[in-house]
């Protein structure tokens, strides 16, 4: 009996195997922008905690208005960092084309932004009324 060739898969099957595993990466592209945009938000979080913190710690300090201007530069910091982070997060969700997952929408990257950014200027004003 004579070795029978083995089967080829079918050209299309693996154009289409291909395809899905291209879009399964845009979709984890999609989820691993999202994940960047938690950890800087998070980064610029911890910004603010350190401008309070060095407050706390320096607050004897003469003159009185240097903790309070390194503070507001970990503020100004912060601020560059949610504004940083909702740019490069929403255009990288311009060039990507979701499939099976459901993707945040660039609105509430900025509606996050906005929320923290005020509350940095917030904590900033509270810092320097103390």
């Amino acid at each position: 009996m004579a070795d029978r060739p083995a089967e080829t898969p079918d050209p299309e099957a693996k154009t289409a195997w291909a395809e899905d595993r291209t879009d399964w990466a845009e979709d984890r592209t999609i989820l691993a922008n999202e994940r960047t945009f938690a950890g800087w938000m998070r980064t610029g979080m911890a910004a603010i905690a350190i401008a309070v913190g060095l407050k706390a710690v320096f607050n004897e300090a003469e003159p009185s208005w240097v903790p309070k201007l390194v503070s507001t530069l970990f503020l100004a910091a912060a601020f560059l960092i949610f504004w940083s982070a909702r740019r490069q997060a929403s255009k990288a969700m311009r060039r990507l084309e979701s499939h099976d997952t459901d993707p945040q929408s660039t609105r509430l990257f900025t509606v996050l932004a906005s929320v923290f950014s005020v509350s940095a200027v917030v904590v900033g004003l509270v810092l320097w009324t103390l």
